[in-house]
C-alpha cells in the first residue's frame, strides 16, 4: 500500500478539533546566520509535545467498536509512545506501550502518566517489534506502528498540507523542507503533501550521523541498515533501518538525506531556545541542526524546518544551554 494526498486530506478531517495547528515561525536569526530565509514548523506545541499525536489519532480515530474494547499496543522510544496512549486515552480504549528501558524518564513518566500501561525492554539485546507483535497476539490487541501504517503516515502528512498553506498566505515557495527522520513515517507523509501541491519543494531527510540509515539508504537506492553499538542523545531517531513502506514512497519522490551530529542538535536546541523561545529536544532539533550547521546550504533560499519534538529531559536541556556558553 501506498500513501495518497486524498489519504492525508482525509486525516485531516479526522484530526480537526483533536490536534493543534501548530504555527509556522519565521527563525530570523537562523536567516542571518545561513543567508536565508528560514521558517520553523513549531510541532514541539502539538498534543503530547511532538508531531506523532497527528499519526497515533488519525489511525486509531479508524478503530471499529469491536477494536477499540480490545485495545491497542504500539513500541516506540517515547513521542509515538505518549501519542498513542493519548489518543487511546482520548477515543476510550486501553494502550500497551513497548518502551527501551533507556528511553528518556520524562517520555516513560508522561506516557504512563497518560493511562497506558508500560513495558520496558533493552534496545541492544530485544526486538521491539517481536516484542509488540507477541502482546498483539496473545492479548488480542491492535498494533499500532510509528512509521509503517497509511492512516499514521497520512496523519503526518497533514503537516505537510499546513506547510503549503501557510507559504501561499505568506506569498512565499518554499525551495527545501527538512525533516527530523527516523523510520520515515514523517518524511514520506510531508513529502507526499508536498509532492502534490508544491512540487517544485525539495525533501530532505535529517538523521543523526550514527543513525542515517535513510540517507544511506536513499543514495544506494535499497533499504540499509544501521551497524549495532553506537547511541545518540537524538532518541527519537534511533531505529534500525528505514521502514518497508516509507523507504519506497521517500525513494519515489526523489527524497535525499543528511546527518549532524549530537553537538550539532545541542547548538540547534539552545539556538531555538534562546531565539525562538521554544523547547526541543535533540532529535526533534536535527532539522534545525542541519540549517544551523551549513550540512544543508541554505543561503538564498526559502526552506522550512521541522520542529519534531520537545520532550526533553531537564538534564539534557540543561547540556544544550550550556553548549552555547
Amino acid at each position: 500500500m501506498s500513501l495518497t494526498l486524498s489519504d492525508i486530506e482525509a486525516a485531516s478531517k479526522r484530526l480537526k478539533g483533536r490536534a493543534v495547528r501548530t504555527p509556522l515561525l519565521e527563525a530570523r536569526a537562523a536567516g542571518a546566520a545561513t543567508g536565508g530565509r528560514i521558517f520553523a514548523k513549531a510541532e514541539v506545541l502539538q498534543r503530547t509535545g511532538s508531531f506523532k499525536f497527528r499519526g497515533a489519532m488519525s489511525r486509531l480515530s479508524l478503530l471499529t467498536g469491536d477494536e477499540r474494547k480490545r485495545g491497542v499496543v504500539a513500541f516506540s522510544s517515547g513521542n509515538h509512545a505518549q501519542a498513542v496512549a493519548a489518543a487511546a486515552r482520548d477515543l476510550g480504549t486501553s494502550a500497551v506501550i513497548v518502551m527501551p528501558a533507556d528511553a528518556p524518564a520524562l517520555k516513560i513518566a508522561n506516557t504512563k502518566g497518560y493511562g497506558a500501561e508500560v513495558v520496558l525492554y533493552d534496545r541492544q539485546k530485544e526486538d521491539r517489534v517481536a516484542i509488540g507483535k507477541k502482546l498483539a497476539a496473545n492479548r488480542g490487541l491492535i498494533l499500532v506502528p510509528p512509521f509503517d501504517d497509511v492512516a499514521v503516515m497520512a496523519g503526518q502528512g497533514t503537516i505537510g498540507l499546513e506547510l503549503v498553506e501557510d507559504a501561499k498566505a505568506l506569498g512565499i515557495t518554499f525551495d527545501a523542507v527538512l525533516v527530523c527522520c527516523s523510520g520515515g513515517g514523517l518524511s514520506a507523509g510531508i513529502g507526499t503533501a508536498l509532492a502534490s501541491l508544491s512540487p517544485q519543494t525539495k525533501l530532505i531527510t535529517v538523521e543523526p550521523a550514527a543513525y542515517d540509515d535513510m540517507a544511506r539508504s536513499l543514495q544506494a537506492g535499497e533499504r540499509l541498515a544501521n551497524s549495532p553499538g553506537p547511541l545518540s542523545i537524538c532518541d527519537a531517531l534511533m531505529v534500525d533501518k528505514p521502514g518497508e513502506l516509507t523507504f519506497p514512497i521517500l525513494k519515489r519522490l526523489g527524497a535525499t538525506g543528511l546527518a549532524i551530529t549530537d553537538d550539532e542538535a545541542l547548538a540547534a536546541m539552545a539556538h531555538a531556545f534562546y531565539e525562538l523561545k521554544l523547547v526541543v529536544e535533540p532529535g526533534g532539533a536535527a532539522a534545525l541542526a542541519a540549517a544551523l550547521s551549513r550540512k544543508f546550504d541554505a543561503k538564498g533560499k526559502t526552506i522550512a524546518v521541522i520542529l519534531s519534538g520537545g520532550n526533553v529531559d531537564a538534564e539534557m536541556f540543561k547540556r544544550a544551554l550550556n553548549s552555547a556558553r
